[in-house]
């Protein structure tokens, strides 16, 4: 299939790739709540070796001045440039079983053209089934398990994983369009939308990577060992249990979110909102709370601020 702009480099030489593998994307861009996209592809990139199979153009697809890259500067020359990677490859989990992992940056320009190209490789490498992950934050206490959304057309991963069904217009990323131009071809896909705390968004938040790796074996059975990202995640929460039991307001606040949270999952139907925000502090509210306690919490010292600062 021809493309009006050339949109990735094949990799020379190209590794074999047996039919009927999955694939895995992980796109960071519009929403990346808790680092849960960035913290996976770190977290996969790390844990085994990799066969590039192409690697995509960022002077094509990349808005530079909107995302720069990072460039080191030391003493008095530059030693370093890392450019922006997004890149399919074939890699493996804990037990040595391969897979294909489309991670990197959610492109900002020629979507038709990256999502085509995607779509024209999973058929020919007769992909077994996409499954893709992004997280939204949402007005859930950090203290529940994080639920997921789950878009697509594999009812059976829908229907024992999806705690939420909305029916509602939400802005648009590659990744949505790349599933619904391969589930209108019938190709198998699975999207998980994870739920993270609102307040929590803006941080790295191990628990939100743990859910994405957890809802990848779910849709795929692959295998990944997280003993890290969960020795990470309770360090985590220590501080963030810290800095909420010393101030009564946050407090009140969590337990109401709580209790919402457990009324809803102990007997709302899933065409139920999952909370009556109406009744909920705003993401805004609770930042300022937060951002109050913060200021007045040793004297603004930032090596004290701990994961809400």
């Amino acid at each position: 299939m021809p493309f009006d702009v050339p949109v990735f480099d094949p990799a020379e030489p190209a590794p074999v790739i047996a039919a009927g593998l999955p694939l895995v994307v992980l796109l960071t861009g519009f929403t990346d709540a808790g680092a849960a996209v960035a913290q996976t592809i770190d977290f996969v990139r790390e844990g085994a070796d990799h066969e590039l199979v192409r690697r995509y153009e960022n002077d094509v697809l990349l808005d530079y001045r909107a995302r720069r890259p990072i460039i080191e500067f030391d003493k008095d020359h530059l030693s370093d440039y890392r450019a922006p990677r997004l890149e399919l490859s074939l890699t493996r989990d804990a037990l040595d079983r391969p897979y294909l992992l489309l991670s990197g940056y959610e492109p900002d320009f020629a979507w038709e053209a990256f999502v085509a190209s995607v779509v024209e490789f999973v058929r020919a490498a007769r992909v077994s089934a996409v499954t893709w992950v992004h997280a939204i934050g949402m007005p859930v206490p950090h203290t529940r398990p994080l639920g997921t959304t789950v878009s697509g057309n594999r009812a059976a991963i829908t229907q024992a994983h999806s705690v939420w069904q909305p029916h509602t217009q939400v802005p648009a990323t590659a990744g949505h369009l790349l599933e619904y131009r391969l589930a209108e071809v019938g190709i198998e896909v699975a999207g998980f939308v994870l739920l993270v705390p609102h307040y929590l968004g803006d941080t790295e938040y191990p628990a939100a990577a743990i859910a994405a790796l957890d809802g990848i074996t779910a849709a795929t059975g692959l295998v990944f060992v997280v003993d890290m990202l969960r020795e990470e995640n309770e360090e985590f929460l220590a501080k963030v249990g810290e800095q909420i039991a010393g101030n009564e307001d946050l407090a009140r606040m969590l337990t109401g979110l709580e209790e919402r949270y457990d009324a809803y999952m102990a007997g709302a139907t899933q065409a139920t909102p999952l909370l009556h925000e109406a009744d909920l502090p705003s993401a805004d509210e609770l930042a300022a709370e937060l951002e109050r306690f913060l200021a007045n919490r040793h004297g603004g010292d930032d090596e004290a601020r701990g994961p809400l600062g």
